[in-house]
C-alpha cells in the first residue's frame, strides 16, 4: 500500500514547514493546545480509505461521478481546516447532520466541498432564498404530454441517491419553508406529494427480511440511503440579518463554528498569493482585516471586512506594487460610502495604525494606454496601463469581440477622473466582479459600457428590482408549444455561458435574500439550476472531462455545461443611505443599508465620484457642442454649489441636476438658445411642487447664482397659437412635421379650449419630443394633464397606447399578459410592447401610483432601449442586434413614451416616481393655468354665463390653491373642478352659483376647519355660500325736499357792470430735476367682497398694508380703475387696482424728510395723469408748493418745478394748523388731470399756473383778483372766488393756448340775484361752493331732476346749506341762469359737531380753519351727489327706530338720489386702529373717511385705519347687482318641489319691483303691488317671500311662514347645549381645572387649531402609507400569481398571492422614533416686546401646537421642549420621557414658560442653547434629529455673529436644525436670514405666521420621510 501525503511540493519543504509548526506550537501562548492532523489517503485492495489525524473514512465508489466536487483541495490543507475537516468526519461516521456556522465569505462552503472531494460523494447543492418553497425541495411536478409527473427535487434525490444534500443560506429560507426536513433529518422520513414514503433505511432492512421488495413497492415506500447526510451553512443571525433557526430544526443539527483561518494560515496563504509584495505590507493589511472583524469593531456599528477578498487585492499587488493599500482597502471595503462621520474616523485611524493611510504618498493609477488581444491566451487581452510613471501590461479576461483602444469612442468623452476610474477597474477586473457606485444619473452605465466596449465584451444588462425573485434570476418555467412545461434559461446565465459582462443594475434595489442565490456564481463560478443544470468553471469542467473521458456531448446530456472563463460581473448600485435603518420597508425609495458583510464578500468596490466641475464642463462641451457658453458655465456653478453644501435639502436637490439631466438641459439650450437657465432648472427640480423651505433653498441659490428668471413682459402677450399647416405642425415659435400613422384610429381626439398656458407646457413638450426625449408631466388632479398629452398627440397626429397603472401592477404586467389557451400559456402584448413595436407613443397614466420598483424597469428601455420581456424575447434598439439573435424586438424609431404623474407627498399618497426616475424623463410641471387663461377657457364652456360669476369663480380658486401650496388646506383644488361647475350654470343657469359650489365643497363640509377656511374664502371672492335671499340691508331712503328755484347767476357782459378784464398770460418751460429712483414695494392685497352674507350698498373693502401713525390725506381714482391713496407722516403713496390682488407702494420719505424745524406737517393732493401717461401721476405738497411727478412702474420720480424762484422752502416753516397768522397754502386742480394739465395757485394770491405735463410748459396768468378757490367747470371755463367778498368770476381761456395767439383771457363777473328780484335783492346769500361739477348731468336726468323736460347745458353744485343745487345753463349760455336747489332743513357748517370721535377732546381747543377734504362728490349718470359727514350730522332719529341704536360709525355716506328724489344715510363702519395724531386728522376732513368718486361709477372710501371699501349707490347699480346675487343664491324659496310628470305651468314670483307707492301709507298686507307692505311676495317691505330688499315702512309685521324657518325645535337645541356643557364640566372636574384655566388654555389651543388639525392628518395619512398592506406570495389562497401560471397548471396549491401586513425583516433593526427637540425663546426681550407684536403669545401658540399634535405619536415623534433665556440654555420646559397627557397638564408648561419671561434676567442664550441641543440630540439613537429654535432675532444686540449661528445650525450633518425669528426691531431678522442657510431659517413677521411655519417644516422634512 502506498501513501499519499496532500501536502506541499518536496520533502524538504514538508520538513521545514513542519518544523515551524512544532516550534511554533511549542512556543506558542496556546501552543500547547495544536494537534497537528496530516489528511492521508490510503489505498488498498479493499478499497481507499482518507484518514484526517486518527479518523478514517471508507470510500465508495460513486454513482454519479460527475456530482462529485472537483478541484476544492488546494495542495496544502491549513491546519484549522483540516481539523474542520477531521471533525465533519467525525460526525459523518456517527451519521449526524452538521450546520457549519460562521462569518459571510465562500470559506464555509468551499470546506464542506473540500469534504466532499475528500470522501468523493455525490453533492446535491441549493441555495436557499426566500422565494424557496417546498416544492423547491421535495417535489415539483412538470407536465410532459399532457400529463403532470412529480419530478424528484434536491432533498429527495439526496435522500435516495445516498449523496449529500449541501443547504446553504438557511437564514435566507422564509420561516414555514425548512421545517418540511425535520422529519428527514431526525428520523430520515418524509411523505412526497406522489404518494410515495421515505423511510430510513433500518426499518426498510428490517421490512425486507419480511416482505419482498415489490410488495414495498407497491406500497411505494421507497429506502433513504444510509449515506444520505445534511451539511447546512448559515450565518449566525442575532449579529447578521436573516430569520433565526426554528428551535425543532436547530436541535436536529451539530454545529461547528468555522471563522475565518487563523492569522498565520492566512498570512501564509497571501504570502503564496503576492510574492513580489513586502511581507510586512501584507502582515499590515491582514492586521486591519482582523481588527475590522473583531468584536469591538462590530459593535461600533462597521460591518465586518471581507477577509476573503484579500487574496484577490493581493493579487492586484503583486502586478502594481505601487499602488496605495488606502485604496485597495476602499475597494475591498468602501468605508466612505457605508459609513458614516464616526465610522470614517474610526477605521482611518485602524488604517494608520498600520501605516496604510498612504493614499497621498502614492498615486493611483491615472489611464490606460492600450488594449490589445492577447496571442498566448485566448479569451484575453493584455492592458497597459500607466501607474506612477511605469507603464505596466498585465492580461484579463476580455469578450470575443475585437478590443477597442480607449478614448476612440464618440459618445464618450473621457475626463481624468473617469480614465483613472477605468483604470482601477481595469486592475480589479483582473481577479474579481466589480461593483461600481454612484449616485444616478452621474454616468455609470456609461462606464460600463465603454470598459465592455474596451475590453471587446457584449453587454447582458439585466436591470434588477425589488420584489424580483431567484427565478427571475436564474430560471424561468414556460411551456413548449405541445403544452410540456419548461424551463429557459435567464439571460444571467446565458451570459454565463457565452461569456459576456452581466451588468447587474439596480444591486441596490433587490432584496439580500434574492442576491445570496449568486454568492456561489461570484465566488466559486458554479450554478444550480431549478432543472438540475449545474454550470462548472472552466477549469473544473475541464478537470472532469478528463477524468471522466466524457465527451462534451455526454456532460450535456446529463446537464453539465462550463461557464466561459471571460464572463464576468458588473454591478451598479446606488451610494447606500449613511445611517440610515437596514431595513427594505424603511423606505420606498430603496434608501436603506443595502451594502452588507454579504455583499462585501461578492465583488470589488469602486466609486464614481461625481465629476469636477472643469471636467463636467468638457463633458458637455464634448457632448453638446453648440451650446451657449455663459449658459453652461452658469448651469455648472449652480450645480456644484448645490452639490457642495451639507444641507439635505440641497443635496436632494442637487440629485436632480445629475449629469444626465445636465445634458438634456444643455442639449436643449444649444437648441432653443434663448430659453431661460432658471426655467430648465426649475423643470428639472420641479421646483413647482417642492415642498416650501426645498424651494426657498432652491430661489437663494439660484439668486446666489445670479441665475435671475428674466421677467419676460412680452410673454404674456406672445402668441401661443398652434396652426397645422402643410403637414407642418407650428405651437408658439416651434414647428415639427406631422406624423403620417397607419393605425388612424389609435390617434386621440379630445375636447380641447386652447389656452395660452397650456399652449406653452405644449411648446415645451414639443421642444423636447423633438429633441428625441420620453416626457413626463406632473401636477395635480385635474389640470389637465391628460387632456394636454391628446391634444398634442392630436396636433402630432401620433397614435398612441395608453397604460393605466395602479398599486397592483408587476413588471409582468407592464409588460405581457399571460393567458393559458389548449393548455399552452400564450403571452399577449401589453400596450408598452405594441407601442415599442409599431412606433406608437405609450401614455403612461397615474404612474406615481405603482411602486417605484416596478416603474424602473421602464429605465432600461428610455436610457439604453433594451428590455427583457417574461417570455425570453427581448427589446432591443439597434437592429443590427436582431440579426445575431432570435427572439428579438427591434425598437421603433418612432417609439415614444409620456409619463403621468401626480405631484410627489400629501394628499397624493402615491410612490414618488419622480424622485426614482425622474431624471431619465424631460420633466414637465403642469399647473392650473393662470387667471387669465382659466377665464378664456371657461368662456368657452359657459359662453351664457355671467362674466362676473366666473371672475368670482377663477379668483375663489385661485385663492384656495395658493392654501394649499402653503399647507393650509390640504386639497389641491384644480381646474378639473371649476370647469364642473361652470357646465353646469352653462345647463340650469337658474340655480344659484352658490348652491352649485357645493357640488365641490360638500366634500368638507364634515371637517369644520376646512369648511370654515373654504367659506371664508369663498366669502372674500362674494360667492355667497350660506346666504338667505332674504338677507337684504340696504340703508333706509328719506324723502328729498321739494326741489325750488332759489336765483339766478347773471354773467356781466358789458353795459353797466365793470367791464371785461383781461389777464395777460405768460409761458415758460418747466425745470425737471432728477429722476430719483424709489423702490415701489408690492403688497398682496386681501380684497374681500362684501356680500358675501348679506346683500348692502358696500361692494368690497381691504385693508392698505400702512403704518398705524401715518395720516392718509388724499384718495382719487384714476379713469383706469386704479385708485391712488396718499398719506402724509411719512409721505407715502399707494396705488392699487380696482379688482387687483397686488397694492403697490412708494415711499417718499426721502424727498420730504419729516422734520424741518421739528414740527412740519405735509400735506399731498394726487393727480393721476391720463393716456399717453398712464400709470403716472403728478404730486403737490400744499406748503412747500412742490409739484413730484411719479412713475409707479419704473419707481422714478422727477420734481417740477414751475416758477423759477419756486424752489425756496419758506424761510421758516409755520405750522399750517398753528392759530397765529394763517398761512396760506397752494392748491391744485384736478379736474382735468386725465387731459395731462394741471391748474395751481396760491390762497390769497393773484396768480394761476397752468401746467401742461405733456409739453412740458407752464403758462401763468395774472388776475387782478385775490383767489379764495378755483373750480374748473369746463377745459376753458373756469369759476375763480374772491377771497375776502366771495364773489365769482367767470375765467374764459381760448381752447389752446398757441404762442402765436396772444392768449388773452377774458374775466366776467357774475351776479347772482335770488327770485324775488325786488329791492331786497342785494343780501342774497352769498354760497361758497364745495363742489362744482366739470361736466353736465345728462338730459334726462336733469329732465328728472327738475320733473319737466328740458334740454340745456347745466351744472351740479353743492354746499353746506343745500344738498344739492342745479345750475341750468352755466357757463355756456349767456342769459341769466337759473339756480334750482334742494335746501336742507339746517345748515351743515351751523351743525354743531356735538363733540364725537377720535377728535372730540382737540377740536374744541383749535379755532381751526375748516377741514382741507370736502368730500363730496357727484355721479352724473347715477344723478347723485354723495358726500361724507360725521355721524353726528347725521339725523339718526330718522333713520333708526326709536329703539335701535345706531351702530358706531366713522361717517355717514349721505346719498342725494336726484331722480327718486330720495336720501338715503349709509354708515361707513369704524376703522379698526385710528392715528394718535387727531389734531392733524382733523385737518384733513371733518369726519374720519375720505371720500372719492371712482372711474367706474360708485364712490370709494378709506377711512383713518388705512381701509379701503367700494360703494356702489346708484340705484340702477343697486338694482342690477341685486338681481345677480339673487340669482348666486338660487331660487330656492321655500316652496316645496314637486314632482310632475305632465308640463308643468304654474304663476311664479314675477320680478321683483319697488311696487307703488302709497301716498297716504296706510298699512298692507299682500297683495303684490304697494311698495312698503309686509307679507307680500314680490315688492320690497318686510317678511315678504320675494321682494328685492327689505323697505321698512313704518308697520306691525306680518310674517310669511317659509319651509326654512322649520328649524330644529327650541327645547331640542337647549338639550344639546346642556349636555355639551355638563361633558365640559365633568372632563374639567377629570383633570382638575377650573373653567377659567380651560378658556385660557382654550385661548392658545384655538389658534393654532387649524394648524394642528392639518399635521395630525397629515401624519394619519404617513402612518397609514407605512401600514400599507404589501403582496404575499406563496400563498394557498388568494388571488392567481401570474407568475405562478404554468405551477397552476402543474398542479401546484401555492400559486395564490394576497394582501397582508408585512412583517418586517428579522435582524433588521427596530424603527427608532424620530428625534424633535423645540427650544422656546423665553428670554426678557420675549415679554417686553410681546405687547408690540404678541411674540410670546405666538411661541406659546407654537409650543401648545407641537404638544398637541404630537399627542398619541409618542412612537414616532420623541420631543421635548426646552427654555432659553438670560438665565440659561436648558431650561427643562417638556421633559422627552413625561410628554404632556392633558390640556392641565399643557397649560402648565404654557405657564411656566410665560412666568419665565417675565421674571427672567437679561441676556441672550440663543447660540449655546442651539449648540448644545444639537450636540445632545446627535448622541441619542433617532431615525432622524430636528431642533427647531424660536428666537427673536436681537443677536447683534449681544455681538453675536450672524455667521457663528449660520455655522451652529448646519455643524452636525446628522441633526436637521431650523431657526424661526420673530420678527424684530426693523429688518433686524431678514438682514439675518440672508446670511443663514437657506430652508433652514425663516423669517416671522407677523407672528401669526410661527405655527404655519413650524408646520411646513414638519411637513417638508420630518414627513416627507416618515
Amino acid at each position: 500500500m502506498h501513501y499519499q501525503v496532500l501536502r506541499g511540493g518536496t520533502t524538504a519543504a514538508v520538513a521545514a514547514r513542519r518544523l515551524r509548526n512544532i516550534l511554533g506550537s511549542v512556543l506558542g501562548r496556546d501552543g500547547w493546545m495544536w494537534r497537528f492532523h496530516e489528511v492521508k489517503l490510503v489505498s488498498t485492495s479493499s478499497g481507499d480509505t482518507v484518514t484526517i489525524g486518527e479518523v478514517s473514512y471508507k470510500l465508495k465508489t460513486p454513482q454519479n461521478p460527475e456530482l462529485v466536487p472537483l478541484k476544492y483541495l488546494s495542495d496544502s490543507v491549513p491546519q484549522t481546516v483540516a481539523q474542520h475537516l477531521r471533525w465533519i468526519m467525525q460526525k459523518d461516521l456517527l451519521g449526524q447532520d452538521v450546520f457549519l456556522i460562521g462569518p459571510p465569505g465562500p470559506l464555509r462552503r468551499s470546506i464542506a466541498m473540500q469534504y466532499l472531494e475528500l470522501t468523493r460523494r455525490e453533492v446535491e447543492y441549493v441555495a436557499l432564498s426566500r422565494d424557496t418553497t417546498e416544492t423547491d425541495l421535495k417535489q415539483r411536478r412538470e407536465i410532459r404530454s399532457g400529463t403532470a409527473f412529480y419530478i424528484d427535487q434536491c432533498a429527495v434525490r439526496a435522500a435516495t441517491q445516498g449523496r449529500v444534500l449541501v443547504l446553504e443560506g438557511l437564514e435566507k429560507a422564509e420561516r414555514n419553508v425548512l421545517p418540511v426536513l425535520n422529519n428527514l433529518l431526525e428520523n430520515r422520513e418524509m411523505q412526497l406529494e406522489d404518494g410515495r414514503f421515505l423511510m430510513s433505511a433500518e426499518r426498510y432492512d428490517k421490512l425486507l427480511q419480511e416482505h419482498t421488495k415489490e410488495e414495498l413497492d407497491s406500497w411505494k415506500i421507497v429506502r433513504v440511503s444510509e449515506d444520505f447526510r445534511v451539511i447546512a451553512l448559515g450565518l449566525p443571525v442575532p449579529k447578521y440579518k436573516g430569520n433565526p433557526l426554528d428551535p425543532p430544526l436547530r436541535s436536529r443539527f451539530q454545529a461547528r463554528d468555522i471563522y475565518y483561518l487563523p492569522f498565520k494560515d492566512q498570512l501564509e496563504l497571501l504570502y503564496s498569493v503576492g510574492p513580489n509584495v513586502a511581507a510586512e505590507r501584507v502582515s499590515q493589511l491582514l492586521s486591519l482585516a482582523t481588527t475590522l472583524c473583531s468584536q469591538e469593531s462590530s459593535s461600533l456599528g462597521l460591518p465586518d471586512f471581507p477577509v476573503d477578498n484579500l487574496v484577490a487585492a493581493l493579487h492586484v499587488l503583486n502586478t502594481f506594487p505601487m499602488v496605495s493599500s488606502q485604496q485597495l482597502v476602499q475597494r475591498l471595503y468602501p468605508y466612505k460610502s457605508i459609513l458614516g462621520k464616526d465610522g470614517h474616523t474610526a477605521v482611518e485611524s485602524v488604517l494608520s495604525r498600520f501605516e496604510l493611510l498612504d493614499s497621498r504618498r502614492q498615486a493611483a493609477p491615472s489611464n490606460i494606454l492600450s488594449v490589445s488581444s492577447s496571442s498566448d491566451c485566448e479569451g484575453h487581452a493584455d492592458v497597459t496601463v500607466q501607474a506612477a510613471d511605469k507603464e505596466v501590461t498585465f492580461q484579463v479576461p476580455a469578450g470575443s469581440k475585437e478590443p477597442r483602444p480607449p478614448n476612440s469612442s464618440l459618445t464618450f468623452i473621457n475626463t481624468p477622473s473617469h480614465s483613472q476610474l477605468l483604470a482601477e477597474m481595469m486592475q480589479s477586473h483582473m481577479v474579481k466582479d466589480l461593483c461600481l457606485i454612484g449616485a444616478k444619473g452621474c454616468g455609470k452605465s456609461v462606464i460600463a459600457r465603454e470598459f465592455a466596449e474596451m475590453l471587446g465584451y457584449s453587454i447582458e444588462p439585466v436591470m434588477l428590482y425589488q420584489d424580483m425573485t431567484a427565478r427571475d434570476l436564474l430560471q424561468q418555467r414556460y411551456t413548449l408549444p405541445n403544452g410540456d412545461t419548461a424551463w429557459r434559461p435567464s439571460p444571467l446565465v446565458t451570459a454565463a455561458m457565452e461569456g459576456k459582462l452581466l451588468i447587474l443594475d439596480g444591486i441596490h434595489r433587490v432584496n439580500l435574500g434574492t442576491l445570496a442565490v449568486l454568492s456561489r456564481l461570484l465566488h466559486d463560478r458554479e450554478l444550480d439550476l431549478y432543472d438540475g443544470t449545474r454550470l462548472l468553471r472552466r477549469d473544473r469542467y475541464q478537470a472532469l472531462k478528463d477524468q471522466l473521458q466524457f465527451s462534451d456531448q455526454q456532460l450535456q446530456e446529463r446537464s453539465i455545461f462550463p461557464i466561459h472563463p471571460s464572463f464576468r460581473v458588473l454591478a451598479l448600485a446606488e451610494p447606500p443611505v449613511v445611517g440610515a435603518s437596514s431595513s427594505s420597508t424603511s423606505s420606498s425609495r430603496g434608501q436603506h443599508q443595502w451594502l452588507g458583510p454579504e455583499l462585501l464578500t461578492m465583488f470589488l468596490y469602486h466609486s464614481v465620484s461625481p465629476l469636477a466641475k472643469a471636467e463636467e464642463m468638457g463633458l458637455i462641451r464634448g457632448l453638446v457642442p453648440d451650446v451657449p457658453e455663459e449658459a453652461a458655465e452658469r448651469l455648472l456653478h449652480l450645480t456644484h454649489s448645490l452639490r457642495q453644501t451639507n444641507d439635505p435639502t440641497a443635496q436632494s436637490l442637487a440629485s436632480s441636476l445629475s449629469t444626465r439631466q445636465l445634458l438634456r438641459v444643455c442639449r436643449r439650450l444649444s437648441q432653443y438658445p434663448d430659453e431661460s437657465i432658471s426655467h430648465a432648472v426649475s423643470k428639472a427640480c420641479l421646483s413647482r411642487f417642492l415642498p416650501s423651505l426645498a424651494r426657498a433653498s432652491l430661489e437663494k441659490t439660484l439668486s446666489n447664482c445670479s441665475i435671475q428668471d428674466a421677467a419676460d413682459p412680452t410673454g404674456q402677450t406672445r402668441d401661443h397659437s398652434c396652426v397645422v399647416q402643410d403637414g407642418v405642425l407650428t405651437i408658439g415659435k416651434v414647428s415639427a412635421p406631422v406624423y403620417n400613422p397607419d393605425h388612424k384610429m389609435k390617434v386621440p381626439d379630445v375636447l380641447f379650449y386652447d389656452n395660452p398656458q397650456h399652449m406653452m407646457v405644449m411648446e415645451d413638450m414639443l421642444k423636447d419630443f423633438l429633441l428625441g426625449e420620453h416626457l413626463l408631466l406632473v401636477g395635480n388632479q385635474g389640470v389637465g394633464k391628460n387632456k394636454i398629452v391628446d391634444r398634442f398627440l392630436h396636433l402630432l397626429n401620433r397614435p398612441r397606447e395608453y397604460l393605466q397603472l395602479h398599486r397592483d401592477t408587476t413588471v409582468q404586467t407592464l409588460t405581457l399578459q399571460p393567458s393559458v389557451r389548449d393548455g399552452i400559456i400564450t403571452y399577449e402584448d401589453s400596450p408598452l410592447v405594441k407601442a415599442v413595436k409599431h412606433g406608437h407613443v405609450l401614455v403612461i397614466d397615474e404612474a406615481d401610483k405603482a411602486p417605484t420598483n416596478v416603474t424602473c424597469i421602464l429605465k432600461t428601455l428610455v436610457e439604453s432601449g433594451e428590455m427583457i420581456l417574461a417570455d425570453g424575447r427581448r427589446i432591443v434598439s439597434e437592429p443590427c442586434e436582431a440579426n445575431r439573435r432570435a427572439n428579438v424586438i427591434v425598437m421603433h424609431p418612432d417609439f415614444r413614451m409620456l409619463v403621468l404623474a401626480n405631484r410627489p407627498g400629501f394628499p397624493f399618497l402615491g410612490n414618488d416616481f419622480f424622485g426614482a426616475l425622474g431624471d431619465i424623463f424631460s420633466c414637465h410641471a403642469v399647473d392650473n393655468p393662470k387667471p387669465q387663461a382659466e377665464l378664456a377657457m371657461l368662456k368657452q364652456y359657459g359662453p351664457d354665463v355671467p362674466e362676473a360669476t366666473l371672475q368670482k369663480l377663477v379668483g375663489a380658486f385661485g385663492e384656495l390653491r395658493s392654501m394649499a401650496d402653503q399647507g393650509t388646506i390640504t386639497y389641491p383644488y384644480s381646474t378639473r373642478e371649476v370647469v364642473n361647475i361652470v357646465k353646469h350654470l352653462q345647463k340650469f343657469p337658474n340655480e344659484g352659483l352658490a348652491n352649485v359650489v357645493r357640488n365641490v365643497f360638500d366634500f368638507d363640509s364634515y371637517n369644520k376647519d376646512a369648511r370654515d377656511v373654504l367659506i371664508e374664502a369663498l366669502h372674500k371672492h362674494g360667492i355667497p355660500i350660506g346666504a338667505k335671499p332674504t338677507s337684504v340691508n340696504l340703508a333706509k331712503e328719506l324723502p328729498l325736499p321739494e326741489v325750488k328755484m332759489t336765483g339766478y347767476w347773471t354773467l356781466n357782459q358789458g353795459g353797466n357792470a365793470r367791464r371785461k378784464l383781461l389777464c395777460p398770460t405768460e409761458t415758460r418751460p418747466i425745470e425737471v430735476k432728477g429722476p430719483a429712483f424709489l423702490r415701489v414695494q408690492s403688497y398682496p392685497s386681501s380684497r374681500q367682497e362684501s356680500r358675501s352674507l348679506s346683500f348692502s350698498e358696500e361692494k368690497a373693502h381691504w385693508q392698505i398694508p400702512m403704518n398705524e401713525v401715518n395720516i392718509i390725506c388724499d384718495v382719487v381714482s384714476s379713469d383706469g380703475n386704479t385708485l391712488y391713496v396718499a398719506m402724509c407722516n411719512p409721505v407715502t403713496l399707494y396705488s392699487m387696482k380696482e379688482r387687483g390682488d397686488k397694492i403697490q407702494c412708494m415711499e417718499l420719505y426721502d424727498v420730504f424728510p419729516r422734520t424741518i424745524s421739528g414740527v412740519w406737517q405735509p400735506f399731498v393732493t394726487v393727480a393721476p395723469l391720463g393716456s399717453p401717461l398712464d400709470g403716472q401721476v403728478v404730486l403737490h405738497e400744499e406748503q412747500s408748493n412742490t409739484v413730484l411727478h411719479l412713475d409707479l412702474v419704473t419707481g422714478a420720480v422727477r420734481r417740477l418745478i414751475l416758477s423759477p424762484d419756486g424752489d425756496q422752502t419758506p424761510s421758516r416753516a409755520s405750522n399750517w394748523w398753528s392759530s397765529k397768522e394763517q398761512q396760506r397754502g397752494h392748491k391744485m386742480c384736478r379736474d382735468f388731470s386725465k387731459k395731462n394739465w394741471l391748474l395751481f395757485y396760491k390762497e390769497d394770491g393773484n396768480q394761476l399756473e397752468v401746467l401742461d405735463v405733456l409739453e412740458g410748459q407752464v403758462h401763468s396768468i395774472s388776475l387782478p383778483i385775490n383767489l379764495k378757490s378755483v373750480f374748473l367747470v369746463a377745459e376753458d371755463r373756469w369759476l375763480l372766488l374772491e377771497s375776502n367778498t366771495n364773489k365769482k368770476f367767470l375765467l374764459t381761456k381760448p381752447m389752446h393756448m398757441a404762442a402765436e395767439d396772444s392768449g388773452v383771457c377774458q374775466l366776467h363777473s357774475i351776479g347772482e340775484d335770488p327770485v324775488s328780484s325786488g329791492h331786497g335783492a342785494a343780501s342774497a346769500e352769498v354760497l361758497v361752493p364745495q363742489m362744482l361739477s366739470n361736466e353736465q348731468l345728462p338730459n334726462e336726468n336733469l329732465s328728472a331732476a327738475l320733473e319737466q323736460k328740458i334740454v340745456s347745458p347745466n351744472r351740479v353744485l353743492a354746499d353746506t346749506s343745500c344738498f344739492a343745487q342745479i345750475i341750468v345753463g352755466f357757463p355756456d349760455l349767456m342769459s341769466p341762469n337759473e339756480v334750482y336747489s334742494f335746501k336742507r332743513p339746517v345748515d351743515l357748517s351751523a351743525m354743531k359737531s356735538s363733540e364725537s370721535g377720535s377728535h372730540a377732546f382737540f377740536r374744541g381747543t383749535l379755532q381751526s380753519g375748516s377741514a382741507k377734504r370736502e368730500n363730496c362728490v357727484s355721479l352724473l349718470s347715477a344723478n347723485q351727489v354723495v358726500r361724507a359727514i360725521p355721524p353726528t350730522k347725521a339725523p339718526l332719529r330718522d333713520i333708526y327706530p326709536k329703539d335701535v341704536t345706531p351702530p358706531m360709525a366713522a361717517a355717514y355716506l349721505e346719498v342725494t338720489d336726484l331722480t327718486s328724489k330720495k336720501l338715503k344715510y349709509i354708515p361707513v363702519p369704524r376703522s379698526m386702529t385710528v392715528s394718535p395724531y387727531t389734531n392733524w386728522l382733523s385737518k384733513v376732513s371733518d369726519c374720519d373717511v375720505l371720500l372719492a368718486a371712482l372711474g367706474s361709477g360708485g364712490v370709494v372710501t378709506v377711512d383713518m385705519g388705512g381701509y379701503v371699501r367700494l360703494w356702489e349707490t346708484g340705484l340702477d347699480a343697486l338694482q342690477r347687482s341685486l338681481m345677480e346675487w339673487r340669482n348666486m343664491i338660487g331660487s330656492e324659496d321655500g316652496r316645496p318641489i314637486q314632482i310632475t310628470i305632465q308640463r308643468d305651468s304654474g304663476l311664479d314670483v314675477s320680478a321683483p319691483k319697488h311696487g307703488k307707492i302709497d301716498a297716504s301709507n296706510a298699512p298692507h298686507v299682500g297683495g303684490n303691488q304697494w311698495a312698503g307692505g309686509t307679507g307680500g311676495r314680490d315688492t320690497a317691505g318686510l317678511g315678504g317671500k320675494g321682494g328685492p330688499y327689505r323697505l321698512d315702512a313704518g308697520h306691525k309685521v306680518y310674517q310669511v311662514s317659509q319651509a326654512e324657518k322649520d328649524t330644529v325645535p327650541e327645547e331640542v337645541r337647549r338639550a344639546a347645549r346642556e349636555m355639551a356643557e355638563k361633558a365640559f364640566k365633568e372632563r374639567l372636574k377629570e383633570i382638575d381645572m377650573s373653567e377659567y384655566d380651560a378658556a385660557t388654555y382654550q385661548r392658545f389651543s384655538s389658534a393654532v387649531r387649524r394648524q394642528v388639525q392639518s399635521l395630525r392628518i397629515i401624519l394619519d395619512s404617513l402612518q397609514a402609507k407605512g401600514k400599507e398592506r404589501q403582496w404575499l406570495k406563496n400563498q394557498a389562497m388568494g388571488e392567481l400569481d401570474d407568475a405562478k401560471i404554468i405551477d397552476g397548471l402543474t398542479g401546484e396549491k401555492t400559486i395564490y398571492k394576497r394582501r397582508g401586513e408585512l412583517d418586517p425583516e428579522l435582524g433588521s433593526p427596530q424603527q427608532k422614533p424620530k428625534r424633535l427637540r423645540v427650544l422656546a425663546d423665553v428670554s426678557g426681550s420675549m415679554y417686553r416686546f410681546n405687547g408690540v407684536d404678541g411674540r410670546l403669545e405666538r411661541s406659546m401658540e407654537a409650543v401648545c401646537m407641537v404638544m398637541e399634535a404630537l399627542e398619541s405619536y409618542e412612537h414616532k415623534f420623541k420631543y421635548d421642549i426646552v427654555g432659553h433665556s438670560g438665565d440659561g440654555y436648558d431650561i427643562e420646559l417638556v421633559p422627552a420621557d413625561k410628554m404632556p397627557k392633558n390640556d392641565k397638564q399643557r397649560l402648565k408648561v404654557l405657564k411656566t414658560m410665560h412666568a419665565h419671561a417675565q421674571f427672567c434676567m437679561s441676556g441672550d442664550y440663543t447660540l449655546e442653547a442651539t449648540e448644545a441641543s444639537i450636540k445632545e440630540l446627535a448622541r441619542e439613537e433617532a431615525d432622524e434629529h430636528f431642533v427647531v429654535v424660536l428666537s427673536d432675532a436681537n443677536l447683534e444686540r449681544y455681538g453675536i455673529q450672524p455667521e457663528r449661528f449660520a455655522r451652529v445650525l448646519t455643524s452636525d450633518p446628522q441633526v436637521n436644525a431650523f431657526a424661526i425669528f420673530i420678527g424684530s426691531l426693523g429688518d433686524q431678522a431678514e438682514r439675518l436670514q440672508r446670511t443663514l442657510p437657506a430652508g433652514r431659517s425663516f423669517v416671522a413677521m407677523d407672528t401669526k405666521q410661527i405655527p404655519q411655519i413650524l408646520q411646513q417644516i414638519f411637513t417638508s422634512t420630518m414627513l416627507s420621510s416618515a
